[in-house]
């Protein structure tokens, strides 16, 4: 399968770029990108929630009344749970959500899901370019151009672009990573795929292994 490199106006060009067939595995690996999406997500939580218990609280250890005799029940010190402002019981804890998965796994996720955005003809290539300032109305021409305007779209740079990046962020169903910062849940969650020509090297070295 080929795919033509198309210019900031849309146009193909006469370059292109090749993926090996082999590529398009009968495979399936959704169980893996089950697995990978679930320790992306789990990895953006701080696990720093936190309720206090019992033996947080300050107040006095003195029992309210005698154990029997009074027709009440029996009850500890006013830290107990069952009043209001006393501990809460099995409250959440700090914690860490990390998930390890080798590196093997995420990329072969990476390969699975760029796989079925092929199938599916989700994927462009754009030939490189440059911003000496910010221009947001820039990006959204070029988004235009390639009918992608109220479509959710992942742009994947071959280095990191300050310029773009900037012109970009403000953009509701537009999101661009540098090829270092590439994701399998990124790729996952956008409806189209925008490689620039000098991310391909990169992209081959992740199809590859």
């Amino acid at each position: 399968m080929e795919l033509k490199i198309l210019d900031i106006q849309g146009n193909y060009t006469d370059r292109k770029i090749e993926f090996n067939e082999k590529f398009f595995g009968k495979k399936s690996y959704d169980h893996s990108i089950y697995l990978e999406i679930k320790r992306y997500l789990s990895a953006q939580r701080q696990g720093t929630h936190k309720s206090k218990e019992r033996g947080d609280l300050s107040g006095s250890t003195r029992k309210l009344h005698r154990q029997k005799g009074t027709g009440g029940s029996r009850k500890g010190d006013i830290k107990n749970p069952i009043f209001r402002g006393g501990g809460r019981i099995f409250g959440p804890r700090p914690r860490h959500y990390f998930e390890k998965i080798n590196k093997l796994t995420k990329n072969l996720v990476k390969k699975t899901i760029i796989g079925y955005k092929l199938k599916e003809n989700k994927v462009k290539i754009i030939e490189d370019f440059q911003l000496k300032i910010p221009k947001t109305k820039f990006i959204l021409k070029i988004l235009k151009f390639l009918k992608l305007e109220n479509k959710k779209s992942l742009m994947i740079i071959g280095k990191p672009n300050k310029n773009l990046y900037l012109s970009s962020r403000n953009l509701k169903n537009f999101k661009l990573l540098n090829i270092n910062e590439l994701n399998s849940y990124s790729l996952l969650n956008s409806l189209y795929i925008i490689f620039s020509e000098n991310s391909m090297k990169k992209i081959y070295e992740i199809l590859n292994n």
